[in-house]
């Protein structure tokens, strides 16, 4: 049987998984970056995942997603347009309203340090209704458990929880961690992860970067 079509909205191996969203193939915006595999839950629900999950993308910053990660319901994920001005006493947006208010406040908003693009890593998964906060970064391989609030980095292989999230504790030790990162399984071939997809699965990341090895 063939693997699933990351170019198709839905996985042609499975046509029950309709709730089950290839971002890839669904995703219009140009502020939005999505790598293959990368799918999201809708819960059958047809809103598409850039209404649903992604508010204030008016950018310039950019939701970058890498492969192979999973988006569970309900995630909300915050982007940089919808701040409030913090520098000084107020946080009323005033430029937002143009005329007099955008003139006398342009140069004070111009002034302000952008935040940067949003990034979710490879292999990361989003637990249901997850929040993230503008401008972090989810690095590979991370877990962010359900209902949980990211308001700052998360390291690869890590899993955090709460709100706001801390962490828990690291999926691997140190070494196994930089053996994965060297690996970059999600990058091979699609027919090598098709072969070795057990092994991801179930194996150790030893075993992972030594299969690396074999297809440099």
């Amino acid at each position: 049987m063939p693997v699933p079509d990351p170019n198709q909205l839905h996985p042609t191996t499975r046509s029950d998984l309709t709730n089950v969203v290839f971002l890839k193939a669904q995703v219009s915006s140009e502020l939005i970056e999505v790598g293959d595999y990368t799918y999201y839950d809708d819960q059958g629900s047809g809103v598409p995942f850039e209404e649903a999950c992604v508010l204030y993308n008016y950018g310039p910053q950019r939701l970058v997603i890498g492969s192979y990660s999973a988006i569970a319901p309900e995630t909300t994920i915050l982007m940089p347009a919808g701040n409030h001005p913090t520098i000084g006493p107020s946080t009323y947006p005033f430029t937002m309203f143009g005329g007099q208010w955008a003139e006398h406040t342009m140069e004070t908003y111009l002034s302000i340090p952008p935040l940067p693009n949003t990034h979710i890593g490879n292999d990361v998964w989003i637990g249901r209704g997850a929040t993230i906060m503008p401008g972090v970064s989810i690095g590979d391989g991370a877990i962010v458990s359900a209902r949980s609030v990211i308001t700052k980095d998360v390291a690869p292989y890590c899993l955090v929880a709460g709100n706001p999230a801390r962490y828990i504790r690291s999926r691997f030790s140190e070494e196994e961690i930089a053996l994965l990162l060297e690996a970059r399984w999600w990058d091979w071939p699609v027919e090598a992860i098709t072969e070795h997809a057990a092994l991801l699965m179930g194996g150790s990341p030893s075993e992972v970067a030594e299969v690396a090895r074999t297809l440099r």
